[in-house]
This record gives C-alpha cells, structure tokens and sequence, in this order.
C-alpha cells in the first residue's frame, strides 16, 4: 500500500482509497480474487463486515487496522497464505469455521456432500472421514441435529481445531482419533472429502505452500485413499457413502462399488462431476 502525505497519516485514508491501494498490490501478484480478498482483509482488520465497508466508505482506516491491513496484504501478496488462514475464519454453509495451516481450507464444492446427506433418515448414525475442521460433520448436524454425527481423522492438530469450534458452536459430535473407519464399529452413512490430489500435481501456491499436504494428496492417481474407503465402509455395514472427488475421478470410483451397490454422480456449482454417491441397491 501507498506511503499517505505528510498530514493525513495521523488521519489515515478512507476505506475507498485503501482498498484501492490493496488492489494494485493484489492485482500486481496476480491473486485469484483480487477485490474479493480486499474487501474480507479489509473488513477484518476494522472488524466489520463487508456490507459496511460499503455503507460507510469515507470511513477513516488508521491506527492499528491500518498496520493490520498493510500487514494482512503483504502476507497475501508476497508469502501468497490464504485469506482463511490471515482472517482465522471460513464460512461454510451456515455457520463461520475457525481455521488454520493444521487444516484443510473448506471449499464451497465440498458444501454437496452436506447436502447429499441432508435427506438420510431420522436419527441415522453418519460418519465424516477425514474431518479436518469439522466442516462437513459440523454443518451436516447443524442442519440435522437429529443425526448421530461422529467425525475421524488421522491428524491430531485437525481435530484440536474441529473439537474447538464444535464447542464453540455447540454443536453435538463425536470425534475420533484414527486412520479412516477404525474406531467405528457401525454406521448408517459414510462421508469423506478425501485426500484426491495426484502426486506430482501442480497447484497455486497458496495450497502448496500452507495447506497441509497430508490433506491433499493421495498416490499416483489420486485414489489411493478412496480405494481403502469404500470397503472400509462396506465392513462396517454403511448403506450410504458420498464422497468428493477430482475432476474427471468419477468414473474409477464408480467401478471401485461393491458388487451389489448403486452409484450416481452430482456435479458442483461449476458443472464439474465432483460428488460420488454409492448405496446398498
């Protein structure tokens, strides 16, 4: 951001200006959503929300939110971290996830495996594998308290940070400590947002350089997560798997159904194929 002149730093800049000066710095890194980010680190940093940034735009950014905002888009622009983990929140669905580099940031795609579990029957017990920060089983129960929702991971910083906002939210679910489905006994319905990342896969910076990469990639063809979970879930006798997926995975995770089980494919918001549902026929 720009150097003000003498006798307006004590005064700062008025939103507008701000946020123009962000953009020539987002814009000149290249960043996805330049204004978008603007805005959210903005809106951070006076601790507000975007919509009043709007209503109030000749509003004074001095002092501390003006050393917090410099400080939010060099992070964006130079060290390219992810503006879910400079604000430490993500919105997902209803509700607002506390995040950070020990989880996975949660996508809008991944918003359809909540809503492919939405119409599961009363009082099913479902499992989220692989929960990181509790996004999926969190939503699902907020949506759902009638669920019996229970969440597992192999990482436990992941589910510090999902146990953390499941009570900061109090939200009901039980979490568990181990590699896919072995602390499980039984269940009705198997989530996952799996690793599905081929190795080697080139990705933007700010995955690669702040998401966990345990997270992210799974062998050769992506799948080698998804190979292990299906019939992990098939022996713990779940009649419903959803799973999200790559572009272009679909089809060899429908061939890795159990003999017996139906498959469809939902695509995401970008008409891309990404939620694999399996069921008992």
């Amino acid at each position: 951001m720009r150097t003000e002149p003498s006798g307006r730093a004590s005064h700062g800049v008025p939103v507008r200006e701000a946020l123009d000066s962000a953009l020539v710095a987002l814009r000149g890194a290249r960043v996805a959503s330049p204004r978008l980010d603007a805005e959210v680190l903005l809106a951070h940093a006076l601790g507000i929300t975007r919509t009043q940034l709007f209503l109030d735009a000749d509003r004074p950014v001095t002092g501390p939110a003006a050393h917090a905002f410099r400080d939010a888009v060099r992070r964006r622009t130079v060290l390219r971290e992810p503006v879910a983990y400079i604000t430490g929140t993500k919105g997902f669905r209803r509700l607002d996830l506390d995040v950070d580099r020990r989880v996975l940031i949660p996508r809008p795609e991944t918003e359809h495996l909540v809503e492919a579990a939405l119409t599961l029957p009363q009082g099913a017990r479902v499992v989220d594998v692989g929960t990181g920060s509790g996004a999926v089983a969190l939503a699902l129960k907020d949506e759902r308290p009638d669920l019996e929702v229970h969440a597992t991971d192999t990482s436990e910083d992941a589910l510090h940070v999902a146990y953390a906002n499941a009570r900061r939210l109090n939200l009901d679910i039980t979490f568990h400590h181990g590699d896919l489905l072995a602390r499980i006994p039984e269940v009705d319905a198997v989530l996952s947002n799996p690793p599905y990342v081929e190795a080697g896969a080139r990705l933007a910076p700010e995955i690669t350089q702040h998401e966990p990469a345990d997270a992210l990639y799974a062998g050769a063809d992506g799948l080698d997560v998804v190979r292990r979970l299906i019939p992990a879930a098939a022996a713990v006798n779940a009649r419903f798997v959803a799973l999200e997926v790559g572009e272009g995975q679909p089809p060899a995770v429908r061939a890795l159904a159990p003999e017996g089980w139906a498959t469809d494919v939902h695509a995401d918001l970008a008409g891309i194929d990404r939620v694999v549902l399996l069921w008992r026929r």
